[in-house]
C-alpha cells in the first residue's frame, strides 16, 4: 500500500485532507465522513502533490490571487474569526507550493522561485505567517505568505532535506535528511547535531513542552524530547536535547511491524503525564504506545496495543484485512479517529478502544458502509420504470451486481429435441451457419489464428504460464494484436493490464512490444475501463511507470538535436577535405613571337655548353645537328627560322 500525503486539521481534527494517486486534493469532514472539497491543480499530472500542512489556528489569511479585496464590515469580520479560515499548504514535485483555502474552496496563492526540485515537507510557524519548506535541492526556505516571496534560504544538508519540525516556542527548527540538525531561526546556525537514521527521515515531532527536570532554568529548548521515524526503518527513535553537545544518540526507541507511514501523539505537558503514540504502518496496522519519558532506555519498547480492521467474511468468503490509512487522537486524548479503506474514498470513524488488550481486531463491512453512503448521497437520481415484458441484458462479469438470467430447463430440452427422420447437420454446415471461415478451422498445421491467440492469452493469464504468455505477447503483427484484444473476454482485461505493466518494467525491447498491446487494450476496451470504480488504483503503477519513462524524453530530444547538428557539421567538413586536387598542368600551350625569341636564346646557351664538352666523333655531330634541325622545323615550320639562328646552327 503506497502512503499518500494526508493530514488532519489542527482544530480538533474536524477536517481530513488527502492527496490521492490521481493528483486530486480531497478534504473530508471527519464527523460524517463526507467529501467537502475536491481540488484539481492545473498541473496535477506533472506536478503531483508530495506533502500537506494545515495552517495553525489564528493564522492570517494570505492575499488572494485575484488582487485586493474590498474592506469588510464588522459583522463579516466577526463571522470570519468564528470560522477560523482553514488554509492548506500543498508541496508539489516541481518545487512550487500552493496555498488552498478550504472555506472559499479555491486556490489563494502560489509560492514560486524557492526550490528547484521536489518539495519534501512544509511546516507553518505557530505565531507568525511564515512557512518553512525543504526540498531535494538540499535547501530550506522560509516564506512570507503575505507577500508570497522568499524571506530566507539556506543550505540544510549535503543531501536532500526530507523533514522539518518547529520547536514549541517557535525559536528553533529541526531538519533531517539522514542526520538530524537543530537550527537557531534567528542566526540560521546549527545549534545541535544528532546521529539520525540509516535512511531518509520521514517524520519529526516534539513530544514534550517542558523539561522533565524542573530544577534547572528552562531556556525553551534544553531538556525537550522529540521523535523521529525513517523510511524502511521499523524503529521510531526518541531524542533529548541536552546541554552537553557530545550526546548525539537516541535515548529510547519504539519498535513496530513495518515502516511507519503516519504518526500522531499527545504532547506531554506535565512531568508525570505519559506520552501517547499512534503509529500507522505500511502493512495497514495501528500500534498504540503509552510511556513516560524519563531518561535513557536501552531496550526497544513494544506497543501496548495493536489494532487491525477486517471484513466480516460471511458465508464461504474468508475475512480480508482492511488497511488503516491514518489515525489521530481526539481532544480528550482517549478516543481515536481512524481513516481506513480506499485512499480515494476512505471511511472515517471515531472509536474508543480498550488499550488493556494487546491485540484488537475491528470487524467492518466496507461494501455495506459505502453503499449506504452512496444511497444517501444520490437522492436526485430517479430509477426508470421498466416494463415486466422488457428483457435487460447485463454482462456477467466481476464488478456488476446484476446476475445473468439463465433460461428455463424445459426450453433447453425442447430445443435439443430433433424430429424423427430429420437428418443431422454436419459440422461444416454448422460452422457456416455461425459465419466462421471453414478454411481456418481446417488448417491444423498453419499459423495460430486470432481465435486461438485469444484463448491462449486467457489460459496464460489464468494459469500464470510464462511460456504461453511469451508466445502470445511477443507477436509483432498489428492485426493479430488488435483482433486478439477485441476477441478476448472482458474479465481478462485487468489481468492483462497487470501483466503488461509487469513486463514494461523489463528491458526496452519487450517494453516496445508491450506498448502495442496497451494501445489496443485502451482503444478497444475504453468504455469498459471507464465503468470500473477502482480504475485509478489499478492503473496507478502503469501511469507512474510511463511518467518516469517519458520524464527524460524532452532532454533526450534536445540532446539528439544538438548531436545531429554536430554530426552533420563534421560530415560536411570531411567532404570538403576529401575533394581530390585538380591537375593544373596545361594540356596545350600556345607560344607567340616573344616566347620564340626567349626559346632561341635558351638554345644558344645550351649549344655553347655542348661545344665546351665536345668529345664525340664528327659523324655523330653531324647526325645530331641534322636531328635538331628536323625537330625545330617540325615545331616552328620550315621557313620560320630567323637568319641569326640559321648562321649559328651552321
Amino acid at each position: 500500500m503506497a502512503a499518500s500525503p494526508c493530514a488532519f486539521s489542527p482544530r480538533g481534527c474536524r477536517l481530513f485532507a488527502s492527496a490521492g494517486p490521481d493528483g486530486r486534493l480531497r478534504v473530508w469532514d471527519t464527523a460524517g465522513s463526507r467529501l467537502q472539497h475536491e481540488y484539481v491543480p492545473s498541473a496535477h499530472l506533472s506536478a503531483a502533490c508530495t506533502c500537506l500542512a494545515w495552517a495553525p489556528a489564528g493564522a492570517r489569511q494570505p492575499p488572494s490571487k485575484d488582487g485586493p479585496q474590498r474592506k469588510k464590515r464588522k459583522s463579516e469580520v466577526g463571522g470570519e474569526v468564528d470560522k477560523q479560515l482553514d488554509i492548506l499548504a500543498i508541496g508539489t514535485a516541481v518545487g512550487s507550493i500552493l496555498l488552498y483555502s478550504t472555506v472559499k474552496g479555491e486556490l489563494q496563492s502560489k509560492l514560486d522561485g524557492g526550490h528547484e526540485s521536489r518539495v519534501n515537507c512544509v511546516r507553518w510557524h505557530q505565531e507568525s505567517c511564515c512557512l518553512y519548506s525543504c526540498s531535494d535541492d538540499k535547501h530550506i526556505v522560509e516564506w512570507n505568505t503575505q507577500t508570497c516571496k522568499v524571506k530566507c534560504k539556506w543550505k540544510g544538508d549535503n543531501s536532500s532535506v526530507t523533514c522539518l519540525c518547529i520547536s514549541p516556542d517557535g525559536k528553533m527548527l529541526l531538519s533531517a535528511g539522514r542526520t538530524i540538525k537543530l537550527w537557531d531561526l534567528e542566526t540560521k546556525e546549527v545549534y545541535r547535531h544528532f546521529t539520525g537514521h540509516a535512511t531518509s527521515v520521514s517524520s519529526l515531532m516534539f513530544t514534550t513542552v517542558k523539561p522533565t527536570n524542573e530544577s534547572k532554568p528552562f531556556d525553551g529548548i534544553t531538556g525537550l524530547y522529540f521523535l523521529s521515524g525513517a523510511i524502511h526503518d521499523r524503529l521510531l527513535s526518541v531524542w533529548q536535547i541536552r546541554s552537553d553537545r557530545k550526546e548525539k544518540n537516541a535515548v529510547m526507541s519504539f519498535t513496530v511491524t513495518d515502516e511507519p507511514t503516519f504518526v500522531d501523539l499527545t504532547v506531554s505537558e506535565v512531568k508525570e503525564e505519559p506520552v501517547k503514540l499512534a503509529v500507522v504502518c505500511r502493512d495497514g496496522q495501528l500500534h498504540l504506545f503509552e510511556h513516560i519519558l524519563n531518561g535513557y532506555c536501552k531496550k526497544p519498547l513494544t506497543s501496548n496495543c495493536t489494532v487491525q480492521i477486517a471484513t466480516p467474511g460471511d458465508g464461504d468468503s474468508t475475512p480480508k484485512p482492511v488497511p488503516i490509512l491514518a489515525a489521530a487522537f481526539c481532544t480528550d486524548k482517549q478516543s481515536l479517529l481512524l481513516v481506513y479503506g480506499n485512499a480515494l474514498q476512505p471511511i472515517i470513524e471515531k472509536v474508543s478502544l480498550n488499550t488493556s488488550e494487546s491485540h484488537i481486531c475491528l470487524v467492518r463491512d466496507i461494501q455495506k458502509v459505502l453503499s449506504l453512503k452512496t444511497d444517501a448521497a444520490v437522492t436526485k437520481v430517479k430509477t426508470p420504470v421498466v416494463n415486466s415484458d422488457a428483457k435487460v441484458l447485463v454482462p456477467g462479469i466481476p464488478g456488476h451486481s446484476t446476475a445473468v438470467k439463465t433460461p428455463a430447463l424445459g426450453k433447453e430440452k425442447k430445443k435439443n429435441k430433433r424430429k424423427p427422420g430429420e437428418t443431422e447437420e454436419s459440422i461444416e454446415e454448422r460452422l457456416g451457419a455461425l459465419d466462421i471461415d471453414v478454411s481456418k478451422v481446417k488448417t491444423p498445421g498453419g499459423l495460430p489464428q486470432t481465435d486461438s491467440f485469444a484463448v491462449l492469452l486467457v489460459q496464460g493469464l489464468e494459469s500464470n504460464d510464462a511460456e504461453i504468455l511469451n508466445k502470445v505477447l511477443n507477436t509483432r503483427k498489428e492485426n493479430i494484436v488488435k483482433n486478439t484484444v477485441a476477441r478476448m473476454p472482458i474479465h481478462a482485461v485487468i489481468p492483462l493490464l497487470h501483466e503488461l505493466t509487469k513486463r514494461l518494467q523489463g528491458n526496452p525491447y519487450s517494453a516496445s512490444l508491450m506498448v502495442r498491446w496497451l494501445k489496443s487494450v485502451f482503444t478497444v476496451h475504453a468504455s469498459y475501463l471507464s465503468t470500473l470504480p477502482d480504475l485509478i488504483p489499478q492503473l496507478g503503477m502503469l501511469y507512474q511507470l510511463m511518467e518516469s519513462r517519458v520524464k527524460t524524453l524532452q532532454k533526450l530530444s534536445r540532446l539528439h538535436g544538438r548531436l545531429f547538428i554536430l554530426v552533420t557539421q563534421v560530415a560536411a567538413s570531411q567532404t570538403v577535405q576529401d575533394v581530390p586536387e585538380v591537375n593544373q598542368t596545361a594540356k596545350l600551350v600556345y607560344e607567340d613571337e616573344s616566347s620564340e625569341e626567349e626559346g632561341s636564346d635558351d638554345e644558344m646557351i645550351a649549344d655553347k655548353d655542348s661545344d665546351e664538352n665536345w668529345d664525340e666523333d664528327e659523324e655523330k655531330e653531324e647526325q645530331s645537328d641534322e636531328q635538331d634541325m628536323t625537330v625545330e622545323k617540325e615545331i616552328n615550320g620550315d621557313s620560320d627560322l630567323e637568319p641569326e639562328n640559321e648562321s649559328e646552327e651552321e
